[in-house]
């Protein structure tokens, strides 16, 4: 029998934005891609690092002369519960990935900081300058911390039908992701005559306990390892039928969040007909002077839904319409910037 030949896929470059690579914040370039695999990728490693990556936190105190939130402390400024407030943003580095402790003894008038809390070896504070609570002359403060490692948000976990413990201790909801924000652009690059690959830009920004570049590559393990499970036959040899491209041309400018996002300018400059609405919503909006795809992204919701005889379900629609095609309301983008770039795309 013979054996099926496949067509090669491309192989992307990633490069580093080595200018603006800090401990916390860094910029993946990827280029080129598949047509259409700029979304694709930049949606799912999105996703994963917001809420796939393994983090640690302050799952639990005990303070000193307190068993509840709701407390006050004697010779602090603060009460229980703005103290606790502050300790859940003490952002907790964790080199081994197990449990620990950490404590805190502070006693005088004095501003009390992250610096001032001891932690077990495999623990390392990061923003040791926040601030936990201010203390006034005669006044003292005592707090353990419980530490634990975790991914995404946990709330507080409180033994069932026990809220308040014998030893005082008092469960704290946990954010343990170390990424604090992604957000990616998808642009279009030239392969030789070809424009329709994709170029993805990646942002990322975290809290210093991992660096962007390490929170990618957990990411794409993530990934990766999950869809190895999807394979239910041999795998096809792609890596080896494909190839680097050497040189890509990025042929469409940043000129908005929108076209940054890789869409299509022809599908924007089109009628609204193109969109397929209903009659009633589509009348209402040609009455309305609104005949292009530009136009309508271009509205704000308030001014659509105050159209004349445009009703709710008719701005749901149109919502959703839009939803469909990557597209919003109160986009503002600029026609004489999509002209631009359909000029430069035809040189």
């Amino acid at each position: 029998m013979d054996r099926k030949t496949y067509q090669p896929l491309t192989i992307p470059k990633i490069k580093w934005d080595a200018e603006t690579l800090t401990q916390t914040e860094g910029q993946l370039v990827v280029q080129p891609l598949e047509p259409g695999f700029g979304l694709t990728f930049g949606n799912a490693l999105r996703r994963v690092l917001l809420g796939g990556i393994e983090g640690s936190a302050v799952t639990g105190v005990i303070i000193k002369g307190v068993n509840n939130e709701f407390s006050t402390l004697s010779g602090v400024v603060e009460d229980a519960m703005q103290v606790i407030l502050n300790l859940k943003e003490i952002i907790v580095a964790n080199k081994t990935g197990e449990p620990g402790l950490m404590r805190l003894s502070v006693s005088g008038e004095s501003v009390v900081t992250v610096a001032d809390i001891v932690a077990d070896e495999h623990l390392e504070l990061i923003n040791k300058e926040h601030v936990i609570a201010h203390i006034a002359k005669n006044g003292s403060l005592e707090i353990e911390f419980f530490v634990e490692a975790g991914r995404g948000y946990r709330p507080a976990t409180w033994p069932a039908g026990q809220m308040l413990q014998p030893d005082g201790k008092i469960y704290l909801d946990a954010f343990f992701t170390p990424v604090r924000k992604v957000s990616y652009d998808v642009l279009k690059t030239r392969v030789g005559d070809v424009i329709d690959y994709d170029k993805l830009v990646l942002s990322v920004e975290t809290d210093g306990t991992l660096t962007p570049v390490d929170a990618v590559n957990y990411a794409v393990s993530v990934i990766r390892t999950q869809l190895e499970h999807f394979l239910s036959i041999q795998e096809i040899p792609f890596n080896t039928i494909s190839k680097v491209i050497e040189e890509a041309e990025e042929v469409l400018a940043e000129t908005s969040e929108s076209v940054a996002g890789g869409l299509p300018y022809d599908l924007l400059l089109k009628p609204i007909d193109a969109l397929e609405f209903s009659v009633r919503a589509h009348n209402c909006l040609i009455n309305a002077g609104v005949t292009r795809i530009i136009d309508l992204v271009n509205m704000s919701e308030d001014s659509l839904q105050k159209t004349k005889n445009f009703g709710k379900k008719s701005f749901d629609e149109v919502k959703e319409g839009l939803k469909q095609h990557g597209l919003s309301l109160d986009m503002n983008i600029q026609e004489m910037d999509l002209l631009a770039l359909k000029d430069k795309a035809k040189e």
